[in-house]
């Protein structure tokens, strides 16, 4: 499957093995990376195993999740994503935008813009999305983009340091 997006700023698509470089920059970053669950990924190779999994989920005819590359005026600058349940009619949001890219909305606008395809394109019934109590940019977008605090008594623990912190839930049922 292919799949454009598109705002006033920015272009959505699959992201793919050839937008190693970029991706490997942020994903790699620690202040960029400090509140995401499986990042950092420190060596190329741990980013280009995600992005060979990521291509061959794009070939299905009805993905599980949708990883689109964030493009702004012809230069990657982070990916947003929809990866969904079982019955495909839940979507957990996701996002990643290169630090040097914060602070000018580009998150907010992508997340909004895959929001609709979410609701309108995946027909999901409910939006929800998750992050470390302490990113409070993060549950900030999640309130912009019209979700609302579910839960604020999980926990996270992150694989690769092994710390434990609390988990903030917010979603959306779409009527």
């Amino acid at each position: 499957m292919y799949c454009e997006l598109k705002t006033d700023r920015l272009f959505m698509r699959p992201l793919d093995i050839s937008d190693l470089e970029a991706v490997h920059i942020y994903s790699s970053d620690d202040e960029n990376t400090e509140f995401m669950y499986w990042l950092p990924r420190y060596t190329k190779e741990e980013t280009l195993q995600f992005l060979s999994m990521v291509s061959d989920e794009w070939k299905k005819e009805k993905p599980d999740f949708y990883e689109f590359a964030v493009i702004l005026s012809g230069e990657l600058i982070g990916a947003v994503s929809v990866y969904l349940n079982k019955e495909k009619n839940i979507g957990e949001l996701g996002w990643i935008i290169n630090k040097r890219y914060w602070k000018k909305g580009y998150a907010t606008e992508a997340v909004l813009e895959l929001k609709e395809f979410a609701i309108n394109k995946l027909k999901v019934v409910k939006l929800t999305a998750n992050c470390d109590y302490r990113n409070v940019n993060s549950y900030r977008l999640m309130e912009k983009i019209g979700l609302t605090l579910e839960s604020d008594s999980g926990t996270r623990t992150y694989p690769k340091s092994g710390e434990t912190v609390n988990e903030l839930t917010y979603s959306m049922v779409i009527n």
